[in-house]
This record gives structure tokens, C-alpha cells and sequence, in this order.
């Protein structure tokens, strides 16, 4: 049988890709004309995918294959090739090239508002002139959509040197991810540990961060899949340790550093925040009542030989600008919000004494 190139397209015309749901033609993935050789017994088609990950990449190819055999003859060898539209993800150790300083801020159980500090801290450091972006890296409770007052953001696709990446969300001159922009509010995020983590990846990877003086990662409560990926993916810079001065609190805060100390992870501890560490009301503002314990944090951190960076009182107004969705760091008049600029200046200096005596962290071998 001769072949043509009409008799290859049509074939291919019966093929439908399940991304688009038209054929394969009309789908505009036939990126060159069908090459034959000489003798009429060998056929090359170039197809054109979205992406190196696309999960309907191998059935197609296996499809296109059948279609051009059962119109042009079973003897017919038919050879696929490949393309993609997007580049593929740079492989770890080449992500985020242009962000100068990554900080883990964690804690070793929840609701010692490692969130709240997360977003006044990423706020405090934009306000001092930084270029910052901050990762919801909770899969399963994300809170800053919320305490951005962003929920109904819907972050949409940009192409950057041959990529089609994530455009963060920008409130307060930070750049912004969270799962919470994609997943209903209102509904559990029933995931296994493989699909949160990928999750996260695409957050980092397949996002445009641009260039950033400080990535901050608000990790989730614990020692986790998620913190796993996190060394495994990103050159840590240091990480910042949440406690509240409660001696439960602190216990876990003791797991915490510890993984960081690992020897496997060795990240540095840049310090600890204490948060919640006294209450005053507001029309005893000279009084200080310590709910959760005096100075738990200040004593641990001198225990384990790292500064103590802030101590954050336990005021109504940072819950409710929280809740309000502009985070107490946006007014630094205010106590509160001054206390977070200490911190983002505490920060910066250690970051900047890390840097100068520390090598670069490496990025835990996976296993």
C-alpha cells in the first residue's frame, strides 16, 4: 500500500485525547507533517503534549499507534514521537533559583499560632523593603486564604520561559500559595500522604516565585510527610520554632528542633518565638498575666543555645485582625504590630550571621 500523509492525519483524526476531548488533529497535537520514508513501510508522527506529566500521554501514544496500523495496514511500523509545550520541572536542587533565604517557621503541635506568626513575619519583612513569598505548606487545614482575607482567590496559569506556571496571589506586597485557593473550604481534604505531597511540590515547582528575599514555609503542626518533602525538595535556610510558654508546648517544641538538628537534616535553628506569652488587657495595659506559664520559651531557648527572637503577648486584637483578614504586622503603630517588626529585624540579622558562617544547607537524600 503507498502511504500519504492525508491517510496518516486521517487516522489520527479518529483518536480522541481524553484532555480535550476532541481528536487528536482538531486537538492541534500533530506538531509536524507525518514523515514516510521511501519504502512506503514506515511511518514517524511527532505529537505535541502539554506537559511531561500528562496522565493521558501513554494511552494516546498506544491509541494513535492502533489507529494508524488498522487504517494503513498492520505491517505499517509506526514510530510516536514526543513533544511537550511546557518544560519540564527542574529537577530538585534547581528549584527557586532566585530566592536568597528559605525559612521553615514550625511548631511541634498546633494551635500555638505558628500561622499567625507565619503571616505577620512575611508581612513584617515586606514592610522593612524585603521581596518576600509565603507557602501555606498545611495541605489538610490551610488558614491564610482566610487570614488574607483572599478566599475567593483563584490563582490562573502564566507561561514563563516555556512553562505554564501558578501566579501566586499578592496581598500586602507578598506573594501567597495555598491548597485552600484550589480545595472547597467546607470540605475535608480526604488525601493519602502521596497526593499531599504532590500537592506541595506543584506549589513550589510549577509556581512563579520570582525572585525573593525570603521564602517563608508555614508548616503544618508535628513531624510529617509534608516537612519530609520540604527537606527533600528545598535548601532550608533556617527554621523558626512556635511555642507558647506552656511546658506541653514546649515539649513538642523539643521535637521540633529536633528533627531540624538531625543529623541526616542539619538545618539551623535561626530561633524561637514566643507566642501567647503573657495576656494584657486593654484597660490594664501596665498588667501582665502570665496564662500559659513565664518565660518557658526564654529558658528552653537558652537550654538549647539558640536566641530567643520574640516574645508576642496574648492580645484580642491579633485573633481579630487575623479573622478580619489583615494580620496585626500591617499597622506597626500598634504594639502588636510592632512587636512583629522586632521579629522580622531579629530575623533578618540572624539569617544574615547564618549566611556568613554557615555553608548552605543540603537538601536530605530521598530514600
Amino acid at each position: 500500500m503507498t502511504l500519504y500523509p492525508k491517510m496518516i492525519m486521517d487516522a489520527l483524526a479518529t483518536v480522541t485525547y481524553a484532555g480535550t476531548k476532541k481528536n487528536l488533529v482538531d486537538s492541534q497535537m500533530v506538531a509536524d507533517q507525518p514523515a514516510i520514508d521511501s519504502n512506503h513501510n514506515k511511518v514517524t508522527v511527532v505529537l505535541e503534549f502539554p506537559r511531561d506529566t500528562d496522565p493521558f500521554l501513554k494511552s494516546t501514544v498506544k491509541a494513535a499507534e492502533a489507529a494508524i496500523k488498522y487504517h494503513c495496514g498492520k505491517d505499517v511500523e509506526v514510530e510516536i514521537v514526543t513533544e511537550f509545550k511546557s518544560k519540564p520541572r527542574p529537577e530538585v536542587g534547581q528549584m527557586l533559583p532566585d530566592v536568597k533565604n528559605i525559612i521553615a517557621v514550625s511548631s511541634g503541635k498546633g494551635g500555638v499560632g505558628k500561622s499567625t506568626v507565619s503571616a505577620n513575619l512575611a508581612i513584617a519583612l515586606a514592610r522593612l523593603g524585603y521581596k518576600v513569598g509565603l507557602l501555606d505548606c498545611d495541605i489538610f487545614g490551610p488558614s491564610m486564604p482566610k487570614m488574607f482575607h483572599v478566599e475567593d482567590a483563584r490563582p490562573y496559569a502564566v507561561e514563563v520561559d516555556g512553562r505554564q506556571l501558578i501566579e501566586p496571589i499578592e496581598a500586602y506586597g507578598i506573594k501567597m500559595l495555598s491548597i485552600g485557593f484550589f480545595v472547597s473550604p467546607d470540605t475535608a481534604t480526604l488525601w493519602r500522604g502521596g497526593m499531599a505531597t504532590n500537592a506541595l511540590k506543584q506549589l513550589i515547582a510549577d509556581a512563579d516565585w520570582g525572585d525573593l528575599d525570603y521564602f517563608i514555609l508555614d508548616t503544618p503542626p508535628g513531624t510529617s510527610d509534608i516537612h519530609l518533602t520540604l527537606l527533600q525538595t528545598l535548601s532550608i535556610t533556617g527554621s523558626v520554632i512556635v511555642s507558647t510558654p506552656q511546658q506541653v508546648a514546649l515539649a513538642d517544641a523539643r521535637k521540633g528542633i529536633d528533627m531540624y538538628r538531625n543529623e541526616k537534616v542539619n538545618v539551623p535553628i535561626l530561633g524561637l518565638v514566643e507566642n501567647m506569652a503573657w495576656f494584657t488587657p486593654a484597660e490594664l495595659p501596665e498588667n501582665r498575666y502570665y496564662i500559659f506559664g513565664k518565660e518557658g520559651c526564654k529558658q528552653l531557648a537558652a537550654e538549647m543555645n539558640v536566641p530567643l527572637l520574640a516574645q508576642i503577648p496574648l492580645v484580642q486584637s491579633i485573633c481579630e485582625s487575623g479573622d478580619s483578614g489583615e494580620p496585626a504586622a500591617c499597622n506597626s503603630d500598634t504594639a502588636t504590630g510592632l512587636a512583629f517588626i522586632n521579629l522580622a529585624q531579629a530575623v533578618v540579622t540572624v539569617v544574615n550571621r547564618r549566611n556568613a558562617e554557615l555553608p548552605k544547607t543540603k537538601i536530605v537524600g530521598v530514600k
